[in-house]
């Protein structure tokens, strides 16, 4: 028994056995993520779309009330039918001619109208006008509509089926006399065919089981395919309903304009249907992804370890013997890359032994080379001496404190201090200061300096050589290129934050266009502008140190120029006090 284990536990049984059982996983957590949340939409769908056809049947409802109140509107407010309802409410007779005529108009506004069978002129006495009979209002509807025609003052009020035939639906509205006040002239009753009155889905939901009902402000059904009665309906409070047994979604909608309600009853059946649909086709995706996987996976793992295991038989025959190469495995790109990796092992173990003695011989050389190095600094320094001396007992002391200046700028720029690239403000100044000594042997006294330096801030520590090159490129930049004086301003102050300092060089030189400053801005971090004279440092070698000594400046905080055309340049960072680069310079000096 456990021989068969031994010889089933392959690598290989163990990739396809995973791979199943991840499968089988993954097919479940699907299955259970997808179903009830696809079940769940299909469902809000539904309900959502009954909802939406209960708002749009309230809403033709609502439309079809705008047009007969619109229409209506017409009627009472037409200037023949103010003057007749006029005549009479003055006790003046109205003639036949003037009421034939009346007829005329009030039928050309109905035959332009939808849905209205007829319109019935009563005056303020209730008694008709139109059609020409001898008819009342109270022998058509009953007083409390009336009086709620009168309390809606002119409003059209919807009444309900007509009792004398109930094909029709009435409406009613109280003309006001607009000349006088707006007095009670008369009332306008309209008939409107109730067949516009039918849902416009009303047959598609018969074939679906699904009830629509239009009940009135009594909650009375105007018109429905329900036959059972209707008040259980209107007051139950779920929105789950059983009918004959059978479970129905309930959605109302009511309209503020007529008052009336609509039902729509929907069998819960119809919701879920597509859910078996998705049930089944999850099971079947289900099984066939199973058996796909399997397949690939037996393929999978054969492709993966066949090559494993010739590549593990070739490197423990070389672990026998002195290191070979082993000749190239046709598989996978991953199976290639790792008999790559070990014919690179053998080769470049084999190369490093020769190359420590090679690297030995080149250390020494350079040794030496650094040690010759050191000499010619100070064979410079001696001669600058020397030539200093030499100018003194001349009496051309001027120009000696130049070459005692330009000696100093040369041991500052060569030589380090105590093994470190960082130097106090101080030093930094200094160095500036004996820069600008040597400018002014070329530009002479058009060339001003002006340094700005509290002594507390002396000895702050920054990178060696961090303001000089800004200072460089002021001053061959603004003094190279303007007539006349120039100023060159270096301005060291706290900045707005705690702990920092803010480094300014400003010149009053011919300063740049937006154009030309915008395309400094991009070389400078592209690294690509350099001082134009000599071998000046470059302005992105000083925004790069800024960048590197001190990573944790914000960008705009690393180096940011500002320049005018005839107005000058200004060039500022910002640096914190206390050297801000502990880490690098720690492990620079246990160097």
């Amino acid at each position: 028994m456990l021989s068969r284990l031994k010889k089933w536990n392959t690598l290989r049984n163990q990739i396809l056995t995973v791979f199943l059982v991840v499968m089988v996983i993954v097919l479940l957590i699907v299955s259970f993520l997808t179903f009830r949340p696809v079940s769940s939409l299909l469902k809000s769908n539904a309900e959502m779309q009954i909802r939406q056809v209960a708002i749009e049947a309230s809403g033709r409802f609502d439309s079809l009330y705008e047009q007969v109140n619109m229409v209506s509107k017409l009627v009472t407010t037409n200037g023949e039918v103010q003057h007749a309802l006029t005549q009479d409410y003055f006790g003046r007779e109205v003639s036949f001619s003037e009421r034939q005529r009346l007829k005329g108009i009030v039928n050309t506004i109905q035959a332009n109208s939808e849905g209205i069978f007829s319109f019935e002129l009563y005056t303020g006495e209730l008694e008709r006008m139109l059609p020409l009979d001898d008819s009342e209002l109270t022998a058509r509807i009953t007083d409390p509509w009336i009086q709620k025609a009168d309390e809606a003052k002119g409003q059209l009020v919807m009444l309900g089926p007509d009792p004398n035939d109930r094909n029709y639906f009435l409406a009613i509205r109280r003309v006001n006399l607009m000349e006088h006040s707006y007095a009670k002239g008369g009332y306008l009753l309209i008939s409107i065919y109730r067949s516009y009155f039918q849902f416009a889905n009303q047959e598609l939901t018969g074939h679906t089981n699904q009830y629509s009902i239009l009940l009135d402000r009594e909650s009375k059904p105007l018109t429905s395919n329900y036959g059972g009665p209707t008040d259980s309906l209107v007051n139950f409070p779920d929105t789950t309903v059983q009918i004959d047994g059978r479970d129905y979604i309930m959605t109302k909608q009511s309209s503020a304009a007529t008052g009336w309600t609509v039902l729509i009853l929907t069998p819960v059946s119809a919701l879920t249907s597509g859910v078996n649909v998705l049930r089944y086709g999850i099971i079947f995706s289900g099984f066939i992804g199973f058996v796909i996987y399997s397949i690939c996976s037996f393929f999978l793992s054969t492709m993966i370890t066949t090559p494993i295991l010739r590549l593990t038989r070739t490197m423990q025959q070389a672990g026998e013997g002195t290191l070979t190469q082993n000749p190239k495995v046709s598989a996978v790109n991953e199976i290639n890359e790792l008999n790559s990796t070990y014919n690179q092992l053998v080769k470049e173990t084999n190369h490093l032994i020769r190359m420590v003695y090679q690297k030995e011989i080149i250390r020494s050389h350079s040794e030496l080379r650094a040690l010759q190095a050191q000499i010619n600094p100070h064979f410079l320094f001696n001669a600058l001496d020397a030539l200093r001396w030499s100018l003194e007992d001349n009496d051309q002391r001027e120009l000696a404190e130049h070459v005692i200046a330009m000696s100093n700028l040369f041991r500052y720029t060569i030589t380090k201090q105590s093994g470190e690239d960082w130097v106090s403000m101080k030093d930094e100044i200094q160095h500036i200061e004996d820069y600008m000594e040597i400018m002014k042997m070329r530009f002479g006294e058009r060339l001003k300096c002006r340094i700005s330096l509290s002594p507390e801030w002396e000895r702050v520590e920054i990178p060696k050589l961090l303001i000089q090159p800004l200072v460089e490129n002021a001053v061959l930049h603004g003094a190279g290129n303007k007539r006349g004086d120039c100023t060159v301003s270096l301005t060291i102050e706290p900045a707005g934050k705690e702990n920092r300092l803010r480094i300014e060089v400003r010149d009053d030189g011919p300063g740049m266009d937006e154009k030309k400053l915008d395309e400094v801005a991009a070389s400078m971090k592209e690294e690509g502008v350099r001082s134009t004279y000599g071998q000046g440092m470059a302005i992105s070698n000083v925004y790069k140190r800024l960048r590197l000594y001190y990573p944790h400046l914000m960008p705009e905080q690393a180096l940011s120029i500002e320049s005018e055309p005839r107005r000058g340049t200004r060039i500022f960072f910002e640096i914190p006090i206390n050297g801000g680069m502990d880490d690098v310079r720690q492990d620079d000096t246990g160097r």
